[in-house]
């Protein structure tokens, strides 16, 4: 579909044969678009500080800096006269620097859900007062408690927000943030939407239906989730919001000046900015942009879903393979899926896909505990209080550049280790972690 870098890299088996690796940890990382490596390669033959320097690099870069804003704003169709755009170094960064912001003074309600990633929900905790929209048996988040915790006369003095990831990490299902945004405004609240798992797959508009009050707010992506490994990130934000706050991260780059006892502080998003920024992972991220629009995310959305299918379809029918949340009615799920193997640790089959066939998985809770133990099925009491991580799936994450026959080498292993035995899968991860390459585990 689009050239990529580094795909024809080999990677050691686990009797130490070289073969092709297969990346189907997209929801991790992704790698480059090959117009993103060499876009990099370009710019820094003039790259240079940002800000006030007069040499001709510092133009050039400073220009860059500047004039990528208005790609960002067009790419999640943002009005310019009521959007700005200040860059951050990934999805967390930017939502640490919102939450330090907007719960600034205290007395706020921050509605999360029990769907979020870690960066979407502990940034929140100890600064505000939070509530949590729940998710039904499938995993779909339950629309209803949005309205029902808003509505509550006790928080009617407090500045509300409501902060929703538009895609899960875990099950890949897709948010209708437009509409939570509708109930949010109704409510005097406004609403924050991680976008980490949705700019590589879908379309995302920051505009609603005309007169529906569906506009989002505040939006936070990472770069390294669209194909541009380069530490990269943005927030796209009210203006008028983000120059009434102040975020707790200070240096150079935010002030006008500063005097033995005074700080006068510049404009939005200059405010935001502090410190020298990344200008290669701006690079990267801008023109990882520009090639995802070429590719058009609505073929995009067709091959995930084939691919997705095909893999769901094909894991079902494997004995002892558990999947979770909806198999069936797939239409509103990125190309992600979980599964489990009855009588097999998570992270002894992630090493096995990687040791048998070179396929590139995610294992554990995907920094998405709270959502994971309701997928597992945990008990109330489970829930709550200082309990073990949860035991966590194996997570597929597919990319623009997977294929079918990616999907059946999948299923072929993973049939082939469901059928194994213990003895057998025991010495596979043995020689596979003797050599140094198991996946890493961070939770």
């Amino acid at each position: 579909m689009v050239e990529m870098y580094g795909l024809d890299a080999w990677v050691a088996h686990g009797s130490g044969i070289m073969l092709p690796g297969v990346n189907l940890d997209n929801a991790a990382t992704t790698p480059p678009f090959l117009d993103v490596a060499r876009a990099v390669q370009r710019h820094l033959r003039y790259y240079g500080s940002v800000g006030r320097g007069t040499g001709q690099k510092s133009k050039h870069s400073s220009a860059f800096y500047e004039e990528g804003r208005k790609t960002i704003l067009d790419f999640v169709g943002a009005n310019e006269d009521k959007y700005t755009v200040f860059y951050a170094n990934n999805t967390t960064d930017g939502i640490n620097k919102l939450a330090s912001a907007l719960t600034a003074g205290g007395n706020v309600l921050v509605v999360s859900t029990r769907m979020e990633h870690h960066a979407n929900d502990l940034p929140w905790r100890g600064r505000a007062h939070m509530e949590y929209a729940e998710v039904d048996a499938d995993g779909r988040l339950v629309l209803e408690d949005f309205e029902r915790i808003l509505r509550r006369g006790k928080y009617k003095n407090m500045a509300k927000y409501v902060t929703v990831t538009a895609a899960s990490n875990v099950t890949g299902y897709v948010n209708d943030v437009h509409e939570i945004a509708r109930i949010a405004h109704k409510h005097g609240a406004q609403i924050i939407v991680d976008g980490a798992q949705i700019v590589a797959h879908r379309q995302f508009s920051m505009g609603g239906r005309p007169k529906a009050d569906e506009d989002i707010d505040f939006f936070v992506f990472s770069a390294h989730k669209m194909y541009s490994p380069y530490g990269g990130g943005a927030v796209v934000g009210r203006k008028d919001v983000l120059a009434a706050h102040m975020p707790q991260f200070c240096g150079g780059g935010m002030v006008v000046t500063v005097s033995d006892d005074d700080v006068v502080y510049a404009e939005v998003p200059d405010l935001y900015e502090a410190g020298s920024p990344n200008v290669p992972g701006i690079v990267g991220m801008l023109t990882a942009m520009k090639t995802l629009k070429k590719i058009g995310f609505k073929r995009i959305a067709r091959h995930e879903q084939k691919l997705l299918g095909k893999a769901l379809g094909g894991l079902s029918k494997i004995n002892n393979v558990v999947l979770y949340g909806d198999s069936t009615n797939i239409a509103d799920r990125v190309g992600i899926l979980v599964f489990n193997i009855i009588g097999r640790q998570p992270e002894d089959v992630a090493s096995q896909l990687a040791c048998r066939a070179g396929i590139a998985v995610r294992h554990a809770a995907f920094c998405a505990h709270p959502y994971v133990r309701r997928l597992e099925g945990a008990a109330p009491h489970e829930l709550c209080g200082k309990a073990q991580p949860p035991k966590g799936m194996v997570r597929i994450s597919f990319g623009i550049y997977n294929t079918e026959d990616d999907v059946d080498l999948l299923l072929r292993t993973v049939a082939q280790i469901a059928d194994d035995g213990a003895a057998r899968a025991a010495e596979c991860v043995a020689q596979y972690e003797a050599q140094g390459k198991a996946p890493n585990d961070r939770g």
